[in-house]
This record gives C-alpha cells, structure tokens and sequence, in this order.
C-alpha cells in the first residue's frame, strides 16, 4: 500500500463523494457517477484515476461499458495503521456521550 496516494485521494470532497456513491451502489458507469457530480467528465475521469491509482478504485469493462468498483482494502489498511492503534475504551466512551448529548 502507498499510504501517501491513499492520503492524497482521501483528501479531496469530491473523491470522498465518488467513494460515498460506489459505495451505496457498486459498479457504475463514469455516465451514471457524473449524474451525481456538478463537473465535466473530463474532470470526473481525472479524479477516479486518482483513485484508482491509490487502489480506493477498480474497474472492469463489460462490453462497451467500464464499471467502477470501491476496493476496501487500502481503506482498512489505513485503518490498522493509523487508527486502530489509537482507539481506546475510553474514546469510544467519549464518542457514545457526545452523540447522546447532541441527541444524534
């Protein structure tokens, strides 16, 4: 894993968004993920290489059409990395008050 390409592609809304879509609906299409997005193809296409350089993002063609799949491995590798040697009892504590406390 390239911890600094995950970083990078994490850092931009509309890569976060991209991610967000595929993952409610796996397997779409640059058309069907554009609908979603205020920008050309051209940019949309620009950011999923981003993504898919980071491997957040695999596709496969099926005919005509180039599907675009959400990898979950560099996420969870993150995670084991960065955040999971972090967490403590107490934080998770921390968190359940704040949300009780917010009413969410």
């Amino acid at each position: 894993m390239d911890a600094d390409k995950v970083f990078k592609a994490l850092s931009d809304p509309t890569r976060r968004k991209l991610l967000d879509l595929l993952c409610e609906e796996n397997g779409q299409t640059l058309s069907r993920l554009c609908e979603n997005l205020d920008m050309a193809r051209q940019s949309a296409t620009q950011h999923l290489g981003i993504l898919e350089d980071a491997n957040l993002v695999t596709t496969v063609r099926r005919g005509r059409e180039k599907l675009h799949f959400i990898n979950p491995v560099p996420l969870h590798e993150v995670y084991e990395r960065w955040v999971r040697k972090f967490e403590r009892q107490q934080l998770s504590l921390l968190h359940e008050l704040k949300k009780e406390l917010e009413g969410k």
